[in-house]
């Protein structure tokens, strides 16, 4: 069974930093491209960053600068370091891993809010 775990959501004032983790079991990990997307109330789902299993990275435009993605095969696991958060960055962060076929797997979402 594939799960996929994150932790580090949480409240912080704008300017602050916060560092999520997703740590993913049950599925090979170094292989598979994963990810981080948000969900802010009333709107869609968007990617925020992902990173493939060699290594290059994307970023949606608006936080392109402030995040970074990065990846521990040996620990299974991904992170998102936010920096300089905004307001507008206040949503629910998802993991996700996306295999060749492709399939998605997600995570349960970690609340991430940030104070003006």
């Amino acid at each position: 069974q594939v799960q996929l775990v994150e932790s580090g959501g949480g409240l912080v004032q704008a300017g602050g930093s916060l560092r999520l983790s997703c740590v993913v079991s049950g599925i090979t990990f170094s292989v598979n491209t994963v990810g981080w997307y948000r969900q802010a109330p009333g709107k869609q789902r968007e990617l925020v960053a992902s990173i493939s299993r060699f290594g290059p990275t994307t970023y949606v435009d608006s936080v392109r600068g402030r995040f970074t993605i990065s990846r521990d095969n040996a620990k299974n696991t991904v992170y998102l370091e936010m920096n300089n958060l905004k307001p507008e960055d206040t949503a629910v962060y998802y993991c996700n891993l996306r295999t060749i076929r492709p399939r998605d797997y997600w995570g349960q979402g970690t609340q991430v809010t940030v104070s003006s």
